[in-house]
């Protein structure tokens, strides 16, 4: 059976799945619940000064039948005393000394601040601390979360001011708010960062009803932003973590946040750079017993695929994720319609016709029977009509033996350039 414990910046666990730093580690019981349920770690409720939060505060995107396809919350970090929080930490830590226990934390950008809290929360033994500096809403609005997140330079000091006091691992938490969060993960690692951690959520309003113009969520009749989570939000933390990863000069081990749901969603994940995977939404819509589902699921993969350890995957597709001057301009695929599985519905030829390359004909065979063909030479490759199609397998798309040798934009940029030259 395939070993699905990793270490992450030095701390052990005994599999990839961490609740990430949201309501469901809000207390020691639930925290404690969830480790007799099999999590491998849990990275606790926001530490800090103790604020309000207010009522009501979850909305969540409902998709084509789908329940919970995106979700959005203006909840802020622990609103109960850091003694309760600080006691219950330790006692749990007590009860399951083998799953790590992360403090997040966030205060002002301060030294004295970082100090202070630090020094006083690693008494109770946590493992390790993450940094919060991507909570979208209510906190940036009093200069913390992503307000310093934003800030590539604040982003290094408050790193080093942890780190200067720290005495176990130190994870920087970075916001997808940001133009460039590449930007802010060579910033954490200046700042002495052992891992970074990503996305938090980002900013987003849910909605609007129609019937009462109010924002969803909305409080006694207003609404602010808040931060959006969920499956819906993977494919942007997928890019992100990816592109963190690719980059030669940042050599700190990343946590992959964002739309986890499922044991495919963890690998693809770790095959992007992510070195474990933390997750809050799916624990919120299905309960804590997931975690059966995403541990027997990624080990009788690894099994199947034969590979020993689930850290041999970290990382193994980064260096085919680029960027797009060095896709091969020659490379060509093309649609072909499997007639014997097609139902006719006739959704390809709808979305090629009226929005890509008009390559599908409608066809009568010798019998009088309706069919559809593409028209090869014409297709982009385009995916869009086996995308729409509602029968799997009745698209293909196939690739062609190459005419021409690979060429990217780069490398015709180049030629040219030398022909110039000359």
């Amino acid at each position: 059976m395939a070993d699905i414990s990793i270490n992450f910046a030095g701390i052990k666990s005994p599999n990839p799945y961490w609740l990430a730093s949201a309501p469901p580690t809000n207390t020691g019981y639930q925290v404690q619940r969830a480790f007799e349920a099999g999590w491998g770690g849990a990275v606790w409720k926001t530490l800090g000064e103790p604020i309000l939060n207010v009522t009501s505060r979850f909305g969540a995107y409902h998709f084509n039948g789908r329940r919970v396809a995106g979700f959005n919350n203006i909840e802020l970090i622990s609103d109960r005393p850091i003694e309760d929080n600080l006691k219950e930490i330790y006692e749990t830590k007590k009860l399951f000394p083998d799953r790590p226990i992360i403090a997040s934390l966030m205060v002002e950008p301060k030294r004295e601040k970082w100090h202070e809290i630090v020094k006083r929360v690693q008494d109770v033994g946590v493992d390790g601390f993450e940094l919060n500096l991507g909570c979208p809403h209510g906190m940036s609005e009093r200069g913390m979360g992503s307000a310093v997140g934003q800030h590539p330079d604040l982003v290094e000091k408050t790193t080093l001011y942890a780190k200067e006091a720290a005495e176990v691992p130190v994870i920087t938490k970075l916001t997808p708010n940001i133009t460039d969060i590449t930007a802010t993960a060579r910033a954490a690692q200046r700042g002495g960062a052992d891992a970074i951690s990503m996305i938090n959520t980002i900013n987003s309003l849910m909605g609007v009803d129609l019937d009462t113009w109010n924002t969803v969520p909305n409080v006694n009749g207003l609404g602010a932003h808040g931060g959006y989570s969920g499956p819906a939000v993977k494919p942007i933390a997928l890019n992100m973590i990816g592109d963190c990863a690719r980059q030669k000069d940042i050599n700190i081990p990343i946590s992959g946040i964002g739309g986890v749901s499922t044991w495919q969603d963890t690998v693809e994940f770790m095959l992007m750079g992510a070195g474990g995977v933390q997750i809050c939404t799916a624990a919120m819509h299905h309960g804590f017993s997931i975690i059966d589902d995403l541990t027997e699921g990624l080990s009788h993969y690894l099994d199947e695929k034969g590979i020993a350890s689930v850290s041999d995957i970290i990382g193994a597709s980064v260096r085919k994720y680029t960027d797009w001057s060095n896709l091969d301009l020659n490379h060509k695929i093309v649609a072909r319609i499997n007639n014997d599985i097609c139902i006719n519905c006739n959704k390809c030829h709808i979305a090629c016709e009226d929005t890509s390359h008009q390559c599908i004909d409608m066809l009568t065979d010798e019998h009088g029977r309706d069919y559809l063909k593409v028209r090869e030479d014409d297709c982009v490759g385009c995916n869009l009509c086996s995308i729409v199609c509602p029968v799997e397998g009745a698209i293909d798309m196939v690739e062609l033996v190459p005419t021409e040798p690979p060429m990217s934009w780069n490398d015709r940029q180049a030629a040219l350039q030398m022909l110039n030259n000359n």
